[in-house]
């Protein structure tokens, strides 16, 4: 499968707004995501297969950190490394941005993602009780940035 990595288009979130409920988890409502995308803080990239996003992920920075808004894949397609290739270009962008650090807000019960971060060296550094529907915590996850160098994770 050619995967090509590229900036999220109005068009790409036209076509993820098209079949949202569909191809990707409810994690948010469709309306934050394109405010989000909209915002001048935001950098938003998508994975495609044959011009088909199959996967998006998004940070916005502000002054020397980047948080990580969302990682999408489509359902049908997980577990391919999508995830991963997503993961390494935002950590690339918020290095070409001269970010220090990376942080995120994962949902605990999400061993998937928890996994998937931790393999690219976030660590835990707290939690947000109730943070999911007011039933999950929020792993809260941070990547030093400061001094790598722009190589590709392990």
């Amino acid at each position: 499968m050619d995967i090509n990595i590229t900036t999220m288009t109005t068009q790409d979130i036209e076509q993820i707004t098209e079949n949202f409920s569909e191809n990707f988890d409810k994690f948010w409502a469709i309306n934050i995501l394109q405010d989000d995308f909209a915002s001048s803080n935001s950098i938003y990239i998508v994975a495609k297969v044959q011009n088909n996003v199959i996967g998006f992920a998004g940070i916005k920075v502000i002054l020397d950190e980047a948080d990580i808004m969302n990682i999408a894949v489509r359902t049908d397609k997980r577990s391919l490394g999508i995830g991963s290739l997503l993961l390494e270009n935002l950590i690339q962008t918020a290095k070409q941005h001269a970010c220090t650090k990376l942080t995120l807000e994962v949902n605990e019960t999400n061993a998937p993602a928890i996994r998937l971060y931790e393999k690219y060296h976030f660590t835990r550094i707290g939690l947000r009780k109730k943070y999911y529907n007011n039933t999950n915590d929020a792993i809260l996850m941070q990547k030093d940035l400061g001094g790598e160098t722009n190589e590709k994770q392990k």
